[in-house]
């Protein structure tokens, strides 16, 4: 009898072990979309598990205070819902067709999704995953934003080369801007003036201000030895103290590292084939780059801007999040 308890005991030791190690290590997570999976991964890209879930997972967000995993399923026309400690797919919310990219509120309880096929921003309340409300869109919209505050949800339409600002409260476009050809993606200044966004077929960003909805600047990207066209920024984000923003130049195989005070890029990265998204760790030292065409993921050091390893993560790596 003795030995059973102890053994049980041992057993119990070991599983609280792993799953603490689960949670010390795995600090990286790529979707796949050909593999329907989400690869959960330790900070030097090595595989931990691939955990199953929806068709065509893309886009990605972090829930419950990183217990959850929400993904964006294009092929399901669902928002998926991963515990990240189980390791498996516990919940889902129904969308329209093909939900692309989406932003959560700042309290968790509302999730906004670009319906690319339905060319609107869709609103869903993620406790009832019902629907709230939809706002018309020009074709294809793709990234969503949500500020910090709540008040507004800034989306892209690539068809219009547009960005149009709803307001939460009234459920309304309320302002609409043009920017390069084919927005994308966003990032955002803490202080919600700035609103970064990638232009994929403009090889740029354009900087907008947000109370005016003007574009106030333009960047424009150039990369040694390759023409405009192979140029094509798609991935972006902003370093915790808003001093770097880092563009995934998409075919051009570089990411762009950009001061945001003088606008100017402080160097490239050279990474794998199409790279689109990213994602930094906590201390911003260490850079994930997902390259989309090569299925693999770079990671830089971001002190000088050099790939420590291309590690392989399945078939067509979409978005990156790190804890």
């Amino acid at each position: 009898m003795q030995s059973r308890f102890f053994r049980v005991l041992l057993a119990s030791a070991a599983l609280l072990f792993a799953v603490q190690s689960i949670k010390a290590h795995a600090d990286v997570f790529v979707s796949s979309e050909k593999d329907n999976a989400i690869l959960q991964m330790d900070a030097d890209g090595k595989v931990i598990r691939s955990v199953a879930v929806c068709q065509r997972p893309r886009h990605m967000a972090w829930a419950h205070d990183k217990k959850q995993i929400m993904t964006a399923c294009g092929d399901s026309d669902q928002i998926g819902v991963v515990d990240v400690v189980a390791g498996k797919l516990v919940d889902s919310i129904p969308t329209g067709e093909s939900p692309e990219i989406f932003a959560l509120s700042p309290d968790s309880k509302t999730a906004y999704v670009s319906i690319e096929d339905g060319s609107q921003l869709a609103a869903y309340d993620v406790a009832s995953k019902k629907p709230l409300f939809s706002v018309k869109t020009g074709a294809e919209p793709e990234g969503v934003l949500a500020t910090a505050d709540g008040k507004y949800v800034f989306v892209t339409s690539e068809v219009a080369n547009a960005v149009y600002k709803v307001d939460v409260a009234t459920r309304k476009s309320v302002g609409q801007v043009k920017t390069g050809m084919r927005p994308r993606r966003f990032a955002i200044t803490p202080d919600a003036a700035e609103l970064w966004v990638t232009n994929e077929l403009g090889s740029s960003v354009s900087i907008i201000d947000t109370a005016a909805m003007k574009v106030k600047q333009t960047l424009k990207f150039e990369v040694q030895g390759m023409r405009s066209a192979d140029i094509t920024p798609v991935g972006m984000l902003m370093s915790a103290d808003a001093k770097t923003v880092w563009v995934a130049l998409g075919r051009a195989n570089h990411v762009a590292e950009v001061d945001v005070a003088t606008r100017t890029v402080r160097g490239l990265a050279l990474v794998g084939k199409r790279a689109w998204g990213l994602a930094l760790n906590k201390e911003g030292t260490r850079l994930y780059v997902a390259n989309g065409q090569s299925d693999d993921m770079t990671i830089i050091d971001t002190a000088n801007r050099k790939a420590l390893k291309t590690v392989p993560v399945g078939r067509e790596p979409h978005s990156i999040l790190t804890n």
